[in-house]
């Protein structure tokens, strides 16, 4: 293409990567299906990389079950979770983890050499399995150095994804590229692809006060509204209420699992408030 725009072609083109992305891009590549993968900054630029408490998964079942995993979640949810859904990520939940293991992370292991399990809220057993408090960093770490040695995968930094491409001509016509910005020229490239995943996050930065990153802006909701696609339940908005705050710094995360293990939030005086 002309003036410095490029054209590409890959059987799928994942936007975003965080976990979700580099985990199915890795998947991909095992199938020998060559992916692009897109990230707006930085590989490591991502929710996945901030987050620290760790992954909830039955992984003592002498002391825990899957159907105990459920509930909890179901109560969590207050009515508002599709069983279904639930039901599949608990079952699935360790295969993940274990599959995490066998690309390279290491989490925390007690001092029998067992993973250590935490808890966090809501959770009624120890099921949170961890990289000490980083482990966001560890999976990304582990997802992003197997990304950069794969054969089928190219990973672009610094190309946001602007609008999804439909067929011409079809109200409904299928996805059949991306318009991506390359902020580096400043150019918009065309990505082709078969499949395009949005593995893109939440929209929680376009709040002034929030735990989550400068990246969570919701592109990949406005792109999929944008082609078409159907979007709701857009009130679920996810935002830790601890942060260590300094006026002159971006708010730093302090993780659920400080609560998790009994601790509780207090004024200045010592006073507790949440109860009140």
């Amino acid at each position: 293409m002309a003036d410095g725009k490029r054209e590409y072609a890959f059987d799928v083109v994942v936007i975003g990567s965080g976990a979700a992305g580099l985990d199915l891009a890795l998947l991909l590549d095992e199938a020998g299906i060559d992916t692009a993968v897109l990230a707006k900054t930085t590989i490591d630029d991502t929710s996945t990389n901030r987050a620290q408490g760790g992954i909830a998964a039955v992984l003592d079942t002498a002391h825990d079950s899957f159907e105990k995993h459920v509930q909890d979640t179901l109560r969590a949810g207050a009515g508002l979770c599709d069983e279904e859904v639930v039901r599949f990520v608990v079952a699935h939940a360790p295969e993940a983890v274990e599959r995490l293991i066998a690309r390279g992370a290491h989490f925390t292991r007690d001092a029998s050499g067992h993973y250590h399990l935490t808890r966090e809220g809501g959770h009624t057993a120890r099921r949170i399995v961890h990289a000490a408090d980083a482990t966001g960093r560890e999976m990304q770490r582990t997802l992003q150095q197997q990304a950069r040695a794969a054969r089928h995968i190219t990973l672009f930094e610094r190309h946001m994804a602007i609008d999804i491409i439909r067929e011409r001509g079809r109200r409904t016509g299928r996805a059949v590229g991306v318009y991506v910005f390359d902020r580096d020229s400043r150019h918009v490239h065309l990505f082709r692809a078969r499949v395009i995943v949005l593995a893109t996050g939440g929209a929680s930065k376009v709040y002034l006060y929030t735990s989550n990153p400068d990246v969570a802006t919701g592109d990949g909701i406005a792109m999929a509204w944008r082609a078409g696609a159907a979007v709701c339940n857009m009130e679920f908005t996810q935002f830790h209420p601890t942060v260590l705050y300094h006026p002159r710094a971006k708010n730093q995360l302090i993780s659920e699992a400080v609560r998790g293990e009994g601790g509780v939030l207090l004024l200045p005086d010592g006073e507790r408030f949440m109860p009140r």
